[in-house]
């Protein structure tokens, strides 16, 4: 080798950011260092002149790990390549973690004259996987459910809640996407804007109808937001979840106790009232037609007196569930008194809403009830009436309702102009 190449490969050494050091292969002098670059000098503490000569045993101490050593040693006896993480030791005594590397160099005839060893700290690097594995780990424990995928949507980390949520293995998630739990529920307009918002590296919050993998449905409300690397490109989503779907049960039986009546499951009489008058209002603005009936239960006194009270809420109930299954699919039930119902036809004339009276009359009288046998029902019907308000036509439909129970019960009576207050 030319003098030139030698100078070149001696400042190529020299000028390397790896730490590079070459020892002699003299084995009973503990492979002596004859050349150190600056970087090997930064790294241990040093100085060229201290490390010259001297065994890189020197480098030893508590953690180095002895498994390693035996292995570097048995490398070096051979003449085989070596690589190798472990701890070392600076000159002030402060461990660093270093990955090397050790090949032999041999001469013309093949002897082995040398070592030359490349090594890296890898403390820095040693901590961030310490951070990223404490991070990973604190995720993996949160009690939320946790997603993360790529920038294409693959889902390359799930905590053990979200396992735990969506019935999948971890197997089952990683590589694949979140459209797994579309429950089909959410419109275009949904995707639209969730696609929209990360985009534009937005964070997205909605509370999703998701799949689990047996295909029952729970609710999550998430956060989604993106995350973005230095040059401000999308690297990454984060879904944060929370499973809601007992808060949202639960809120909608509050909801429901303050508009159900808890025995026969029909809108109770003050959320009956706010839907007449909605009713009420929406059929004067676009001139169409309303009607409403009145059915009440002949001898339910009778009833409760010979049979007592449990029996007749069960036939309040047994009443219910014929009059829900008889009414059209958009005709609202209210239990209106005791044993009074009320049943709000929108956009139906008398004629229609007596027709289907009859039905309902039809229906409960052959209908057989436990420990009372037959039952009837007396109704009244009326419909909305020009310039009527509303509770002119609830007071026309209640005194066809008493016509009815008058006149024999058992039957109906189509409220007439008869009915309606003079002015």
């Amino acid at each position: 080798m030319e003098n030139s190449e030698l100078s070149l490969l001696k400042m190529a050494i020299m000028q390397s950011w790896n730490a590079v050091v070459i020892t002699s292969a003299d084995r009973a002098a503990g492979y002596p260092v004859k050349i150190a670059n600056p970087a090997f000098c930064q790294m241990t503490g040093y100085a060229i002149d201290e490390l010259y000569g001297q065994s890189l045993k020197m480098l030893q101490g508590p953690a180095t790990e002895q498994e390693v050593i035996n292995r570097l040693r048995s490398c070096l006896t051979s003449g085989e390549y070596f690589e190798g993480i472990t701890t070392n030791y600076r000159k002030d005594g402060s461990p660093y973690l270093v990955r090397w590397n050790i090949s032999p160099v041999r001469d013309e005839v093949g002897d082995i004259t040398h070592f030359v060893s490349v090594q890296q700290d890898m403390t820095a690097y040693a901590k961030v996987e310490d951070t990223s594995k404490i991070l990973g780990q604190a995720l993996d424990a949160a009690a939320e459910p946790i997603l993360v995928t790529d920038a294409h949507a693959k889902i390359i980390f799930v905590n053990q809640s979200f396992i735990q949520v969506s019935g999948y293995e971890e197997s089952e998630l990683i590589g694949n996407t979140p459209t797994l739990f579309k429950s089909g529920l959410h419109g275009d307009d949904f995707y639209k804007n969730l696609k929209a918002s990360l985009m534009t590296a937005k964070t997205f919050q909605a509370i999703f109808i998701n799949k689990r993998k047996d295909g029952t449905l729970y609710h999550s409300e998430q956060s989604i937001s993106a995350i973005k690397d230095q040059a401000g490109n999308i690297t990454n989503y984060v879904s944060v979840g929370k499973d809601v779907t007992e808060r949202l049960r639960e809120e909608q039986a509050l909801r429901e106790s303050a508009t159900v009546d808890q025995l026969t499951g029909l809108f109770n009489r003050n959320h009956g009232k706010a839907l007449l008058s909605e009713a009420y209002s929406f059929t004067l603005s676009r001139e169409e037609s309303m009607s409403i009936i009145l059915c009440d239960i002949d001898h339910f006194k009778q009833i409760n007196d010979s049979f007592g009270h449990p029996v007749g809420d069960q036939i309040l109930a047994q009443v219910s569930g014929l009059l829900r299954k008889s009414v059209r699919g958009n005709d609202r039930l209210i239990r209106w008194g005791g044993e009074e119902f009320l049943i709000l036809l929108e956009n139906c004339t008398d004629m229609v809403a007596a027709e289907l009276a009859e039905r309902l009359r039809l229906r409960i009288a052959s209908e057989q009830f436990q420990n009372v046998g037959k039952v009837t029902v007396s109704l009244g019907v009326a419909s909305l009436f020009q310039k009527e308000s509303l509770e002119q036509l609830i007071s026309r439909c209640d005194e066809a309702l008493y016509k009815s129970k008058r006149n024999g019960r058992n039957q109906l009576t189509l409220a007439t102009m008869n009915e309606f207050p003079k002015n």
